[in-house]
């Protein structure tokens, strides 16, 4: 796998049929599940998200505003989607906050370190100085993936998952720290 092979394609609204196949997928949404939040469509149990046709409109209007991004990551290879990426500027927070997500079937085949690079490039194309996440801690690969680019961990913190404090971690990439 090289970064010839992938490509960010911001997708078409009739092309949301596979975000909606991802956000409905057990495997692929299984970080996700056991969170105390309030948003609709939310399945504590999976992970899973509700993304029917209804809000496809106003998600793809609102990825069109300036401090958002969001796209497939395409194998040019294989000619199909295997994830997505995006940043998004949390007014909270005060910071740029991204986030990848790999199809479970596609996951272990180096795509999550090269999507999570071409979205930085992005980004810092785009005049933004610093990316942020967050994961639980024991999540090891995923650290290993944002790590291996340039990511530090900047802040150890808990929360809770399916009703228990796990330790997490924030991470944050400095443009000038991309590898």
């Amino acid at each position: 796998m090289n970064n010839k092979n992938l490509i960010l394609v911001e997708p078409k609204l009739e092309e949301y049929s596979y975000e909606q196949k991802l956000l409905s997928d057990p495997d692929t949404m299984s970080y996700n599940a056991g969170y105390d939040v309030s948003y609709d469509g939310y399945h504590y149990d999976t992970g899973c998200i509700d993304f029917p046709e209804s809000k496809w409109i106003n998600d793809f209007e609102k990825r069109k505003e300036k401090d958002r991004f969001f796209a497939y990551i395409k194998d040019i290879e294989l000619n199909e989607y295997v994830g997505y990426v995006n940043y998004h500027y949390n007014k909270n927070d005060n910071r740029y906050e991204c986030g990848i997500v790999i199809e479970g079937k596609h996951r272990n085949k180096g795509y999550s370190k090269i999507g999570l690079k071409l979205l930085c490039e992005e980004a810092f194309k785009n005049g933004i100085n610093e990316l942020y996440d967050n994961f639980e801690k024991d999540r090891e690969n995923t650290l290993k993936v944002f790590e291996s680019i340039g990511f530090k961990i900047i802040e150890e913190t808990k929360w809770k998952k399916f009703g228990e404090y796990v330790d997490g971690v924030v991470v944050c990439i400095k443009k000038e720290d991309l590898i």
